[in-house]
């Protein structure tokens, strides 16, 4: 009676109305969890494998589905034996993709661990290169040197001896595939897996070309010239398409991927397409007001205080930024911060002179100038 009260959309964790997408991502959740072949004498997880699969089995199913939803499990009581799985069918087509991810993930064969043998772009290079500040927000123009690998010219990138040509590999047949059987919960499983003989080329070389020992390229050092583009930030790369590795089986070169490290500047900072500063000022600039020079990287810059700015003051010089990787013409903005500046050193002149200042804003009664106003005695 037991079997009649068993919860399908319980066991697999989704809701009575889950699409099949959702049935299987639960079922192959669950499969890969608890397979016997990954819990070895562990008997709960396979009753709980057994359970998964009987649900997957009956719910994947839009007839069975109905039935179930319909009479619930009971309806499927007389379908199978005492032993197995009940007379479930694992053999359907979905069920098979679902086994073959699975087994390619335990014992790393299977369909999705076949190698494809058709043409394969080649891998990426990645270097870096060094600039100045000031190259990163008006580019500039590189020469880097990479090793660069060229197709052999003696074996034309056969890497077979000049006079012979790679042969059939025996171990395949020239397939580039070997298929070997695995012993499973469910019995024989066959798998498929790249030839290690061949690395899934099919050939194998029996006598190597000396000049490139079977590879079929030779390294050379190589000049490249790079366009480091206006706008460039520390960290951002310039990618160099076909300048990478070689490909395989006729396929494209990879490409070179050349990181900017971008040198720190004594004045600026950055951020984004922004850039930042500090300008100091002198107390009576600050006080009086008139022009400075406030240093850019186009230049130095004329600007006008006002009387009575005072410290941390922001200016904002547009369009004296950062240009936009997409279009140089449009930049950012220039911020300055003023700051007010206290001298460390004074002459007695000096002194005595914001002696005077001081005075004055303070009204000091005790200063000469009043004594002789005759305000004090």
């Amino acid at each position: 009676m037991a079997e009649s009260k068993k919860d399908y959309y319980e066991i697999l964790g989704v809701s009575k109305d889950a699409d099949d997408a959702a049935l299987k991502k639960a079922y192959r959740a669950l499969a890969k969890k608890y397979h016997p072949d990954t819990n070895p004498g562990d008997t709960a997880a396979a009753e709980k494998f057994k359970q998964a699969s009987e649900a997957y089995s009956v719910l994947s199913d839009p007839d069975k589905r109905r039935q179930y939803d319909q009479f619930g499990s009971a309806a499927f009581d007389g379908s199978g034996g005492a032993g197995g799985f009940g007379g479930f069918d694992f053999s359907g087509s979905d069920m098979g993709d679902i086994f073959g991810d699975i087994f390619g993930d335990i014992f790393g064969g299977g369909r999705r661990s076949a190698q494809y043998n058709g043409p394969l772009k080649g891998a990426n290079i990645r270097t870096s290169i060094r600039i100045s500040f000031e190259e990163a927000i008006f580019g500039c123009e590189r020469e880097i040197e990479i090793n660069f690998k060229e197709e052999c010219a003696s074996c034309h990138g056969s890497g077979a001896k000049a006079g012979t040509s790679p042969v059939t590999c025996p171990k395949c047949n020239g397939k580039g595939k070997i298929m070997y059987t695995q012993q499973s919960f469910f019995g024989q499983i066959q798998n498929v897996q790249t030839c290690p003989d061949c690395g899934g080329t099919g050939k194998v070389i029996k006598e190597k070309c000396p000049d490139c020992y079977g590879t079929g390229y030779i390294t050379k050092r190589k000049k490249i010239k790079v366009t480091i583009p206006a706008g460039i930030d520390n960290g951002q790369s310039v990618r160099l398409a076909g300048a990478g590795e070689p490909g395989t089986n006729g396929g494209e070169r990879g490409d070179l991927l050349v990181e900017a490290v971008v040198s720190n500047h004594p004045i600026f900072k950055r951020q984004d397409t922004s850039i930042f500063s500090t300008v100091p000022i002198s107390f009576a600039k600050a006080a009086l007001g008139g022009t400075i020079l406030i240093k850019t990287v186009d230049g130095d810059v004329e600007y006008e205080v006002k009387s009575g700015t005072q410290t941390d003051t922001k200016v904002r010089l547009k369009g004296k930024g950062v240009p936009t990787l997409r279009n140089r013409a449009v930049r950012g903005d220039h911020y300055v911060t003023l700051v007010v500046s206290v001298p460390e050193r004074l002459t007695e002149a000096q002194k005595e002179a914001l002696k005077s200042f001081d005075e004055a804003m303070n009204g000091n009664p005790d200063s000469d100038k009043h004594k002789k106003k005759g305000l004090f005695k």
